[in-house]
């Protein structure tokens, strides 16, 4: 498949990780270093070592795994080991993981002596389709996603379908809920297709596909002023219930898991203040609870989840900002909701 171009740097398919040999040529580094979790080190750092047995030249600097752990404090234990390890301002950074990985290892390699450059390879259908592509990175504050980070983008992105082979069902899944936020704000073609395929076998151009829905909306918009934000969709609430759950349940939902109950709840919202109609609102409540296990969301978890959506870092104004569905395939941005219709569509959840 041909590479896309977003911005100066190209994204990589199926390339058995060629071109970051022609990189790492070409750039004369003063040092590479691989950043993962020990997950990751255990299960894809020998796949990228077999895909380019002639690269042993690098440090490996390793964190724990864990939304949880993608936090300052994190931060400034990386930031450290690059110090010791003598990183200079021509060092580069390869995030080998998932979406934690390259958040944060983009932010530290962002931020770091005001910035290196970075790779990212990410080894998840999660990080593939939606973290590693885009330029964002950031880290938690006090369980709120992302609250701080920096739009820079990295050097190139490698999409190998061979780390997906490490996946569990469940992880699979959760990356599956961003190919499918990708259709119901821009592809309803897409989105249909999606319905019938198997998401434990997905062929690799349904992935392109998904990339191709990002890399266009945020070409067109890098740095999130106005249609990036229909890349939200589900993500206001899906965010918020994530993030209580990280801190209020024995298991934490994961971020697809999450933002599947946003969808339903945003895909209400939508009914009442854009132009869904009511068969397409049952139509994507069906469909996502057919696949994702139901949740309870507790009614006394409502107003903690509402003061999370305060905190959310899209809010304009003090109103909590909505992107909300027009219909299958379109997506308005800039939505301003009621407190209780909010709550309207928590409730319209629980109810399913």
């Amino acid at each position: 498949m041909e590479p896309i171009k977003n911005a100066d740097h190209l994204i990589h398919f199926e390339s058995n990780l060629a071109p970051l040999k022609d990189i790492l040529d070409q750039k004369k580094y003063s040092k590479v270093f691989v950043f993962a979790d020990s997950n990751t080190a255990e299960h894809c750092l020998p796949v990228f070592r077999s895909l380019l047995d002639d690269l042993d030249d690098f440090d490996i600097i390793e964190t724990d795994p864990g939304e949880e752990n993608k936090n300052i404090d994190f931060c400034i234990g990386i930031w450290k080991t690059l110090l010791d390890f003598g990183a200079d301002r021509k060092c580069l950074m390869i995030n080998l993981g998932g979406g934690v990985i390259t958040d944060m290892g983009g932010f530290v390699a962002s931020t770091y002596k005001r910035g290196i450059d970075f790779i990212n390879i990410p080894t998840t259908l999660l990080s593939q389709v939606d973290a590693s592509v885009g330029g964002k990175t950031g880290i938690d504050i006090d369980n709120v996603k992302n609250m701080v980070g920096t739009f820079s983008l990295p050097q190139a992105v490698f999409i190998e379908n061979i780390f997906l082979n490490t996946l569990s069902k469940r992880e699979l899944l959760s990356g599956f809920a961003e190919m499918i936020k990708h259709g119901l704000i821009k592809d309803k073609a897409y989105y249909n297709r999606l319905k019938v395929s198997d998401y434990q076998k997905l062929a690799p151009l349904e992935i392109y596909r998904s990339i191709e829905i990002k890399n266009e909306v945020v070409t067109e918009d890098p740095l999130e002023k106005g249609l990036r934000k229909i890349l939200n969709f589900g993500h206001t609430i899906g965010h918020a219930v994530e993030s209580y759950a990280l801190t209020n349940s024995k298991k934490p939902l994961t971020h697809g898991e999450a933002i599947a109950i946003g969808m339903v709840c945003e895909a209400h919202l939508s009914a009442k203040y854009c132009n869904l109609k009511d068969d397409e609102l049952a139509d994507i409540s069906k469909y996502l609870l057919s696949i994702y296990p139901k949740y309870n969301i507790k009614e006394k978890s409502f107003d903690k989840l509402i003061e999370l959506m305060q905190s959310d870092k899209k809010n304009e104004d003090g109103q909590i900002m909505f992107s909300l569905l027009d219909q299958i395939g379109e997506c308005a941005f800039n939505c301003r909701v009621t407190k209780e219709d909010i709550l309207n569509s928590l409730t319209y959840y629980n109810s399913l």
